[in-house]
């Protein structure tokens, strides 16, 4: 089973998003948790959110903080995973490629797409949701906002299920056929 989880920023996708992949795994099963939000050394309220993030997390379960989750998802396809989240992931790759001025990303997009499709083992995907989320009114943050709309609408396509969470509550938007 491979969801997608959708929500604005602090809608509770997170911990939607982990309580999904905990029953899916089965309590005591192994989980990877891949992380794509880079610690900042030099804003503490990022470090104080990403600290929060961990402390939910059971103690067997496996972090691994990555840009590359094409490779990261291939690398153990049969193991329950989360990715927490694809808006941390796109910014990476869009900073890598320098996106922000026009550079396609679509081979990343591509490579993730076809990593997440071939996943064996429950995979929950978390995403913010274009037009739930902040985006500067700049050439960069409209290229994000397409950026992401187009990540999401591939993954969405790819995935069994799609879930809103709005104030904590989820909403499904597509379910498993």
């Amino acid at each position: 089973m491979r969801i997608l989880v959708l929500g604005g920023i602090r809608s509770g996708k997170s911990q939607w998003a982990e309580s999904t992949v905990q029953r899916a795994a089965g309590d005591s099963a192994p989980v990877r948790y891949l992380a794509t939000g880079a610690a900042a050394d030099n804003d503490p309220a990022w470090a104080h959110r990403v600290t929060a993030h961990q402390a939910r997390r059971p103690a067997h379960w496996h972090t691994v903080e990555t840009g590359d989750l094409a490779a990261e998802l291939g690398s153990a396809p049969g193991t329950a995973t989360l990715v927490d989240d694809i808006g941390g992931w796109l910014t990476a790759t869009m900073d890598h490629r320098g996106a922000w001025t026009g550079t396609p990303i679509d081979r990343d997009v591509d490579a993730l797409v076809r990593a997440v499709d071939t996943f064996t083992a429950p995979l929950v995907l978390v995403s913010p949701e274009v037009g739930l989320t902040v985006v500067p009114a700049t050439a960069a943050g409209r290229r994000f906002a397409d950026e992401l709309g187009t990540v999401n609408q591939r993954l969405a396509a790819v995935c069994d299920q799609v879930t809103l969470v709005v104030a904590g509550q989820p909403l499904t938007v597509k379910e498993p056929s």
